[in-house]
């Protein structure tokens, strides 16, 4: 029998969808944070001399890949590793859905999310056969705990961590013996300074020890490499090690062309440093003009979403509903949990046209 999981969110989207497809000059999505830019031509050309892969490629990943994840790591995030501490994946969603499995969760387990979150998560444990527990406080973490997942920078809202709480994440999770996981790939995608936000490996987090500890990051929205799948786990060596088992059993090798794309993305701060600018004054511009149709915009720190909202009495499905009617769609915060009843999600990733009709549309509503 197939898993009983929960109804695919977005298929509730549909009719405002076809709402805002009605509207004169087309709709503006901004509800899936799919990348459009082009794909740097430094990574297309080593995808492009790497076709030649008649071999299956290595789980593990390349010597190469390996030591580019662990460069990017030390030079980026201040987070000293081995090769030993770092695996590819393929893209970062198949490996946070299959965490709970690949662990052996089941029933009786307890797999902790964040308050507001991305359904992988919850999906993930279900499919495992573990519960599901919804918390942003270590001390409400109950004793089952097996699994810990934090999201910083967030997905939807751009909560940002700072160590002071990781740090408190990691010894309550090694107090339970969990697994602790922080999904870092917006972390390059920050609006309060060049650097990345902080990572959950880093020594101020951990001190000097990483059990148990892990950092999913990902290419697919600094690089644009959406389409390419091109993923990573670093952290406990040990940890690292059983899942890489796991992982040659299940075939989840990305593409030996793939792996040579991400060490030529990895090794190039640049064309990650002029995207950040072109998502940077489009989140401006958007920012200013939701404000403007009486919004407020909250956390938002970093990642590629503003986590809008109407205040208390605001509504997810309502705004969004009226945003459809001028041919704008955007995702509603009921998406990720309760918590985001009053909230709606809209993405960046758009091309500057479609921000600036986003941009005229919602001065309509302005001036309404």
């Amino acid at each position: 029998m197939p898993l009983q999981l929960p109804d695919f969110p977005w298929d509730s989207l549909l009719p405002h969808r076809a709402r805002a497809n009605e509207h004169p000059d087309g709709i503006v999505d901004l509800a899936i944070g799919s990348p459009v830019d082009p794909t740097p031509a430094v990574i297309r050309d080593a995808l492009a001399a790497a076709a030649e892969a008649p071999g299956y490629p290595q789980t593990s990943g390349s010597p190469a890949l390996r030591e580019a994840i662990v460069g990017w790591y030390a030079r980026r995030r201040g987070v000293p590793l081995g090769v030993d501490n770092v695996i590819p994946t393929v893209g970062s969603k198949e490996f946070v859905a299959l965490l709970p499995t690949m662990l052996g969760l089941g029933a009786g387990d307890v797999v902790v999310q964040p308050t507001l979150a991305y359904p992988s998560y919850a999906v993930g444990a279900v499919a495992a056969g573990a519960t599901v527990v919804t918390s942003d406080d270590p001390d409400d973490w109950p004793d089952a705990t097996r699994l810990v997942w934090l999201n910083s920078p967030g997905n939807p809202d751009g909560r940002v961590w700072d160590v002071a709480h990781l740090r408190r994440a990691v010894l309550r999770a090694r107090e339970l013996g969990a697994v602790i996981a922080n999904d870092e790939c917006y972390a390059e995608l920050n609006w309060e300074s060049d650097e990345p936000t902080p990572s959950i490996l880093h020594p101020d987090v951990v001190g000097d020890s990483r059990r148990l500890t892990l950092s999913v990051g990902s290419l697919s929205k600094s690089s644009n490499l959406a389409g390419y799948r091109a993923g990573f786990v670093a952290g406990c060596s040990d940890l690292v090690g059983e899942l890489l088992q796991v992982r040659k059993h299940l075939g989840l090798n990305p593409p030996d062309p793939v792996q040579a794309a991400m060490v030529a993305a990895l090794g190039d701060d640049a064309h990650v440093a002029a995207q950040r600018e072109l998502y940077r004054a489009r989140r401006e511009s958007l920012r200013i003009a939701l404000e403007g149709a009486g919004y407020r915009i909250d956390e938002s720190r970093a990642g590629l979403y503003l986590w809008a909202t109407r205040g208390d009495d605001g509504d997810a499905w309502a705004s969004v509903a009226e945003l459809a009617e001028h041919g704008i769609l955007a995702t509603p915060g009921t998406f990720y949990g309760d918590a985001g009843a009053r909230h709606v999600r809209f993405a960046l990733t758009a091309s500057d046209a479609t921000i600036a009709s986003a941009v005229r549309r919602l001065e309509e509503i302005s001036q309404r």
